[in-house]
Order: C-alpha cells, then sequence, then structure tokens
C-alpha cells in the first residue's frame, strides 16, 4: 500500500525539473493531484499542481502549516521557515 499524501506532509519531488526538492502539501485537488509549494519558487498562491505519484512522502508533516492554509493566513514566510526546520533537523541527525 502506498504512503498517504496528504496536506501538511513533507514531499520530494521524484519527476520533472523540480526533481529532487522538497515541498509542503497545501491541498488536495483529486484522487491523483495535490498542490505542493516550498515558498520560493513555488509561492502560497501559484502551488504547483503534480501528480501524487511524482511525489515521495516523507515521515515529516506540518499540521501548523495545514491550520494555517485552512485559515487563508499561511505565508511564503511561513512555508520557508517550516522547511529551514527540516533541513536544519535533517543535518543535526547526520552529525
Amino acid at each position: 500500500m502506498k504512503p498517504e499524501i496528504k496536506p501538511g506532509l513533507a514531499v520530494i519531488s521524484r519527476m520533472g525539473r523540480d526533481k529532487g526538492r522538497v515541498f509542503v502539501v497545501l491541498c488536495e485537488v483529486d484522487a491523483d493531484f495535490v498542490l505542493v509549494a516550498d515558498g520560493r519558487g513555488r509561492s502560497v498562491h501559484s502551488p504547483k499542481r503534480k501528480r501524487r505519484k511524482h511525489l515521495m512522502p516523507t515521515s515529516h508533516e506540518f499540521p501548523e502549516i495545514t491550520a494555517l492554509n485552512e485559515q487563508g493566513r499561511l505565508t511564503d514566510h511561513a512555508l520557508r521557515m517550516a522547511l529551514n526546520r527540516l533541513q536544519n533537523s535533517l543535518l543535526s541527525d547526520q552529525a
């Protein structure tokens, strides 16, 4: 069974020009597609529509991002800060 890709989950792109980049799932479009953003190349206001099969889920979730997005208060800065925390925790785990 495939891992569930749901809003607030950090994912890694497996296909396309953004291959290898980390995104956060903002919302589900339908059974095949989700909207993802990273606050840099893909802002909250113009998220990328991506097929679920082209994304690799991680074990990191951001419930605060989901809550802010549902309230309509999510900013690119908040998204970048969450992804920076993830990157810092991954780097500290490797050391």
